[in-house]
C-alpha cells in the first residue's frame, strides 16, 4: 500500500535548520498494523503528516497504491485523503459547535453521500461503538473515552483504507486506553491498515510491527515484542466510559 524511498523533510527558519526526517525508506502492506515509536522530536509526527498527505517531503518518493504522490497538487492530494485516509488525533479535534452525530456525519457530507445514507451509516456506527445515546450531545458533554470513540467513528465512517492514529490513548486512563486499542485492533482485523504513533511500549504490542525512529532515521523495524491477543469484539468494549 505504502512505499517511502529516501524521504527527507527539513524545517528552516532564518537562524535554524532542523532535519525532521533523514533519508527514510519504508514499506507498509495493506492490512498491516504498524506502531511508530521514538523520543519526542524524533520525527514521528512529521512522518505521520507526510503519510497522511498533510505535508510534503523535501526529497524522496512516496508511492500510495502504486501512484507517486510526492509531487501532486493540493486539490489532488485532498481528493486522495478524503477517499482513502482516516485520522485519529490525540486531542480528538471534534468540532465543539457540532453534536457527536454531526461531527461523524461531516466526512460523508464532504463526500456528497446522500442524506438518507449518511444518517443510516452514522446511526449504525454510533450504535456499534456504544454512542447511540450520546449522538445528540456536544463534545464537551462526553467523557474522554467517549470523545475518543467519537473521533474514531469520524475517522472510520468513510471506510478508509488507511487509518493514521497520533497517540490515540495519550489523554486517556488505562481502562479507557485499553478499550480504544481493542477497537483499533478489531478495525485492523476487519481489514483496515493502521499506522499509529505512540510513546507506550504496552500500546505498541497491539501492532504487528514496531518501527523505532531516532533523530529522523529508522533505527529498527521489528515484529511487536508481545502481541496483545484480541480480547473481544466492539460490543464487549462498548460500556460507557
Amino acid at each position: 500500500m505504502i512505499t517511502l524511498s529516501g524521504i527527507s523533510k527539513i524545517y528552516r527558519t532564518e537562524d535554524i535548520e532542523t532535519t525532521a526526517l533523514n533519508d527514510i525508506s519504508l514499506s507498509v502492506g495493506a492490512g498491516e498494523f504498524v506502531a511508530v515509536m521514538g523520543p519526542s522530536g524524533c520525527g514521528k509526527s512529521t512522518l505521520l503528516h507526510l503519510l497522511g498527505m498533510l505535508d510534503t517531503p523535501d526529497a524522496g518518493q512516496y508511492r500510495f497504491h502504486n501512484s507517486d504522490i510526492a509531487n501532486l497538487g493540493e486539490a489532488r492530494l485532498s481528493d486522495i485523503r478524503k477517499r482513502n485516509v482516516g485520522f485519529i488525533f490525540q486531542n480528538f479535534n471534534l468540532i465543539d459547535q457540532l453534536t457527536v452525530f454531526e461531527n461523524v456525519e461531516l466526512t460523508l457530507t464532504y463526500q456528497k453521500v446522500p442524506k438518507r445514507q449518511r444518517r443510516e451509516r452514522v446511526d449504525n456506527l454510533l450504535d456499534k461503538l456504544g454512542l447511540a445515546n450520546r449522538k445528540n450531545h456536544w463534545p464537551r458533554q462526553l467523557s474522554g473515552g467517549q470523545q475518543q470513540r467519537a473521533a474514531i467513528a469520524r475517522a472510520v465512517i468513510s471506510r478508509p483504507k488507511l487509518i493514521l492514529a497520533d497517540e490515540p490513548t495519550g489523554n486517556l486512563d488505562t481502562a479507557h486506553g485499553k478499550a480504544i486499542m481493542t477497537l483499533l485492533q478489531q478495525l485492523n482485523e476487519d481489514g483496515a491498515t493502521i499506522i499509529m504513533v505512540t510513546h507506550s511500549a504496552y500500546t505498541s504490542q497491539y501492532a504487528g510491527r514496531v518501527i523505532n525512529l531516532l533523530d529522523g532515521k529508522i533505527v529498527n523495524s521489528d515484529p511487536a515484542a508481545g502481541q496483545v491477543p484480541m480480547i473481544g469484539k466492539i460490543p464487549v468494549i462498548a460500556a460507557r466510559v
